[in-house]
């Protein structure tokens, strides 16, 4: 297991790593946390013709600070369509537990809502884990890891009135067996839709789950741009309708970002000598191994 591997490098990065190394590790991660220049309030979208007002508890990344996040801290695919993250407040872009909801903006026409109630969501199901298996040799082939889709972590749903759509795919990256969550909200208007992406871990889902209303009310179309304000003399209509939003084909780049790449990041950094991230991971292994030993009576010590 990939967890299991990461563990054991940590420990043997650690066994030779010191503590003026261990301080310089956590000065350099201090380092990039603080060059983040995060936002709070009312921010201008750049793509789409919408503003965001930052949900409380959250912090706003521009795209520029955000595609660095995800690609250079966290080992992802670069991917240019990425206009902002939220960042929780209470969390760093480099802590184990981080995660983030992504903010792209897809100009590809006013999609038509029709198909909505018709879509059989199982036989999608279906489809697109056969699809993610015909793909991954081609992502291998450019170096990054096979992604499996386990299953919906959240079964898709269509708000008509709001013009929202949401749903969660379970992703396994590689033999990794922490599986990733990709939690996707679509907002739609007159001309394009806001892809919004929480990267988490599935055991983070219930956490996501309850800032998914406040996210999604965060983003608001100025006048002139709302789904309301169609024209069909003047406006182009997409190619593509709610099931293929779901089904995600055109967005294929997008919505597959993944955390546990993060922690291979983090190794990489701690041999130049960012490693606060292990001392941490060691610090949490060490306390639960102390709530072992506490609890244990005649068992035999673990080999």
């Amino acid at each position: 297991m990939i967890k299991n591997f990461v563990l054991f490098l940590t420990l043997v990065l650690f066994s030779f790593t010191n503590k003026a190394q261990v301080d310089s590790a956590q000065l350099r991660v201090d380092e990039i946390e603080n060059s983040l220049k995060y936002q709070t309030g009312t921010i201008e979208l750049q793509s789409g013709g919408a503003k965001i007002n930052t949900p409380k508890g959250f912090r706003f990344l521009d795209g520029t600070q955000s595609r660095y996040v995800l690609s250079d801290l966290w080992g992802n695919p670069p991917d240019s369509s990425v206009i902002g993250m939220l960042v929780p407040e209470n969390s760093g872009v480099l802590q184990m537990e981080s995660w983030a909801f992504t903010i792209s903006y897809d100009e590809m026409g006013y999609v038509k809502d029709d198909d909505a109630a018709d879509i059989d969501y199982d036989d999608l199901l279906k489809e697109q884990q056969e699809e993610f298996r015909t793909e991954n040799p081609e992502r291998e082939k450019q170096g990054y890891q096979p992604i499996d889709f386990i299953g919906w972590a959240s079964h898709p749903f269509y708000d008509k009135d709001k013009k929202i759509l949401h749903w969660a795919k379970e992703l396994k990256f590689g033999e990794d067996s922490l599986h990733t969550l990709n939690y996707n909200l679509r907002v739609l208007g007159r001309k394009g839709i806001y892809m919004i992406n929480a990267i988490a871990t599935v055991n983070q889902l219930s956490e996501v789950k309850t800032h998914i209303d406040a996210v999604l009310g965060s983003v608001q179309f100025k006048e002139g741009n709302k789904y309301s304000d169609f024209n069909p003399d003047v406006d182009n209509v997409a190619a593509w309708t709610i099931g293929g939003l779901v089904a995600g084909k055109i967005l294929a780049k997008v919505g597959f970002f993944a955390l546990i790449l993060k922690f291979w990041k983090l190794i990489a950094l701690a041999l130049v000598g960012a490693g606060a991230a292990i001392r941490k991971f060691l610090k949490g292994k060490k306390n639960k191994e102390k709530e072992f030993g506490a609890n244990a009576k005649e068992d035999q010590p673990p080999v």
